[in-house]
């Protein structure tokens, strides 16, 4: 499925500033992976020594399912756009 350009801009637009650091990463992330790490390259990687957030915390202790539209719900987006 292609997304046009207009599409990512209108969303990081409206985009609340507290998601805003999030997005940014993970957007970095992408643009600077040559390829996809399989998630078996990662199990065998040496864990860092940075220790995590307190909001990185609260997210690995969090199991609870959030659905596509409750997650836009959230940050505030539109939920006719569709992953």
């Amino acid at each position: 499925m292609a997304i046009s350009n207009d599409d990512l801009f209108k969303l990081v637009k409206i985009l609340p500033e507290e998601a805003k650091q999030s997005a940014y990463d993970f957007l970095k992330f992408l643009t600077n992976s040559p390829k996809r790490t399989d998630w078996d390259e990662i199990d065998l990687m040496e864990p860092d020594d940075i220790p995590l957030s307190e909001e990185e915390e609260r997210q690995m202790n969090n199991t609870e399912f959030v659905s596509w539209e409750d997650a836009m719900h959230e940050l505030n987006l539109p939920t006719d756009i569709k992953p």
